[in-house]
């Protein structure tokens, strides 16, 4: 199965359950049809951003927000200012959903739950939205989010020069967007970022927690264990992480997440609600248990750092495991397995960093991690 970050895969299934129906540059669905939705909710306040520096500030491109696959062709084939005619024209004709929806929708139930809990407090989630639009696609992005009735007042229209300087001045602490080239400046900006991608199949996801995977090597640890692998083989990196079960592992481009997330969830565990926390974390990797896992375990322990569940697959697929986790977005530095997730319905996103990116991993080859 490939997957493209451009342009979505043809056959997509709608997000289940989520929005009223909206467009992805096929359909006439327009602003109009969900006027009785604001005039529904219009008199509801909407809460204040926090300010970015006491924020968990997530940076989202619209191009994995939102479906925008038609309006990408018209930009390709028949240029920028036809392009632009074409975003004015349509601009009550709001975009369905795209990958990184559902994730965005369970930070703002998170923020909910906060809210309710810490009524004062500025320690919440806050969603820019980035894109190498003009200002003059503005409007349809307000009225796509208006009708989904998103909570995101942040946006960052760049007209397409990098956004790379915006993200440092957001404070931002992630990154996702459809552009690999752009996740490696944020990367190399120390900036935890990942690409997203379109498929032909998504499961349903949990609408009350807000469910993070992630990947060890290259990803919450530094990819020093998977270099040994690469070179010298699996029974040398069993060898190297026996003799190195107390030395802890370097940091990876998405620790600084894991810990920010573990930060919000203590606010719900000091107000009782460890069992019921909306927020939930797992660690999925491909290391084995009893041969390379405690040095992981050991490594989170001494970080301060937990996730509520680990899953040490000893070179087994994961796909199947993340089928049954159902997470909002689970984070991996190897395509093989974001499209192995893919191919479940999972929600993934590639986090190109580290060796492996010189290395693919191929499909008859075991894996470390």
């Amino acid at each position: 199965m490939s997957l493209d970050p451009v342009l979505v895969m043809k056959g997509q299934d709608p997000m289940p359950n989520t929005c009223p129906p909206a467009s992805n540059g096929d359909s006439k669905a327009s602003w109009e049809d969900s006027k009785e939705i604001h005039e529904n909710t219009g008199a509801t306040k909407k809460p204040k951003s926090p300010k970015p520096e006491n924020a968990v500030t997530i940076a989202v491109s619209s191009r994995v927000l939102f479906r925008t696959e038609k309006e990408q062709i018209v930009f390709e084939q028949q240029g920028i200012e036809e392009y632009l005619r074409y975003q004015v024209e349509h601009e009550n004709e709001p975009f369905a959903p795209g990958p990184a929806f559902p994730f965005v929708k369970a930070l703002e139930t998170v923020n909910t739950r906060l809210r309710e809990l810490y009524p004062e407090s500025e320690e919440l989630f806050d969603i820019v939205l980035v894109t190498y639009n003009h200002a003059h696609v503005g409007v349809r992005l307000i009225n796509t989010i208006n009708y989904h009735n998103l909570f995101i007042e942040r946006f960052c229209m760049t007209g397409g020069t990098s956004p790379i300087g915006y993200l440092k001045a957001w404070h931002t602490n992630l990154y996702l967007s459809a552009d690999t080239e752009k996740v490696q400046e944020a990367l190399a900006e120390g900036i935890a970022a990942a690409t997203m991608f379109m498929s032909d199949k998504q499961i349903e996801v949990s609408e009350t927690q807000l469910r993070v995977a992630f990947d060890g090597d290259a990803v919450l640890f530094s990819d020093e264990s998977e270099r040994i692998f690469k070179a010298h083989g699996l029974d040398k990196f069993f060898e190297h992480e026996r003799e190195n079960e107390n030395t802890l592992l370097d940091h990876g481009p998405l620790k600084s997440f894991l810990e920010l997330l573990g930060k919000l969830q203590k606010k719900f565990y000091a107000k009782g609600h460890r069992l019921d926390c909306p927020i939930r974390t797992y660690l999925v990797t491909a290391r084995s248990a009893a041969s390379s896992g405690i040095r992981a375990l050991k490594t989170l322990r001494a970080w301060g750092l937990e996730t509520d569940e680990a899953l040490f697959l000893a070179g087994a697929p994961k796909g199947p495991m993340l089928e049954k986790i159902r997470p909002h977005i689970y984070f991996d530095d190897q395509m093989f397995h974001v499209e192995g997730a893919a191919e479940m319905g999972a929600i993934a996103a590639h986090v190109p960093y580290g060796i492996a990116q010189k290395y693919p991993h191929k499909k008859s080859t075991n894996t470390s991690k």
